[in-house]
């Protein structure tokens, strides 16, 4: 081998080293917090399942921070921190395939979402029958993401904000955990996206009543009709002064039993007593 083909292999490998180093720093200080991210770069992966997928992966390294250092600042163990967000992400990044990933909210979700926890768990606690400890692990952080995007991301429906909860839930949670999640932020949404839900309102009560008018114009009611059937039916229901009156002058009615006997009674008393007449 050449002295030059060996300065060549060596150039690459140091080159290699280098690009290796670079990627690390860029990663440490990205998740850091040193470049802001833009959910709309174009560097990034941008569509809605690689935003999806951001929030899944933001949801697993929510949960180790809740676990780890989160849970020793809580309980005053300060000495036990190692185990920051930027170092969470990293480490990710590190071990996973993220090139479908948006790394750019993956990165804010997991950098913002630490820093204002105090603020989101407040809004939590307002709309819970329980402290925010006693949540699940997996369902306090599904509640910080839906929590941050309806405060923070007003540009995603709440709509979305809701379902994507949902989805994370049966991809992590536990079976009947999605009636609390959902709970928490459609009071949430109602809060911080009264607008927003006031005209979702108001778009659903149009749709259910252009429905209703076009099922009264599919199936109508003709009003004459059934002014018809009532007088038909007032007509025919017996009362007690349309009954048939029976007349004496009328040789086609018939009589009741009881109306012939007291008449065969009356002609006999007054045969009777014509025959008595006659005798005297």
């Amino acid at each position: 081998m050449t002295d030059q083909l060996k300065r060549a292999i060596s150039a690459a490998k140091t080159a290699q080293a280098n690009d290796g180093q670079a990627e690390a720093t860029r990663i440490a200080s990205s998740s850091a917090g040193d470049q802001t991210f833009d959910m709309s770069e174009s560097s990034y992966k941008t569509s809605h399942t690689a935003i999806r997928k951001a929030r899944r992966f933001a949801m697993q390294g929510l949960y180790e921070w809740l676990v780890t250092d989160r849970r020793f600042d809580v309980d005053g163990k300060l000495g036990w921190k190692a185990n920051a967000p930027h170092d969470i992400a990293a480490r990710t990044r590190a071990t996973n395939a993220m090139h479908t990933v948006h790394i750019g909210y993956y990165h804010e979700m997991m950098r913002d979402i630490p820093e204002q926890i105090e603020a989101l768990d407040a809004l939590i606690s307002q709309h819970l029958d329980r402290e925010v400890d006693k949540l699940d692990t997996v369902e306090h952080a599904i509640l910080l993401i839906g929590a941050y995007e309806l405060q923070n991301r007003v540009e995603i429906p709440y709509k979305v904000v809701l379902d994507e909860a949902m989805k994370l839930n049966n991809h992590f949670g536990a079976t009947d955990a999605h009636k609390l999640i959902n709970a928490v932020l459609d009071k949430m949404a109602g809060e911080l996206r009264a607008l927003e839900v006031q005209a979702d309102t108001n778009a659903n009560l149009r749709t259910s009543q252009k429905a209703a008018a076009k099922q009264s114009e599919a199936n109508p009611v003709d009003s004459n009709e059934t002014a018809d059937e009532t007088e038909s039916t007032i007509v025919d229901e017996p009362t007690a002064s349309n009954k048939p009156r029976i007349s004496a002058n009328k040789a086609n009615v018939k009589r009741s039993s009881a109306s012939k006997a007291s008449a065969n009674i009356s002609d006999f008393k007054a045969s009777k007593k014509n025959a008595n007449d006659t005798k005297d």
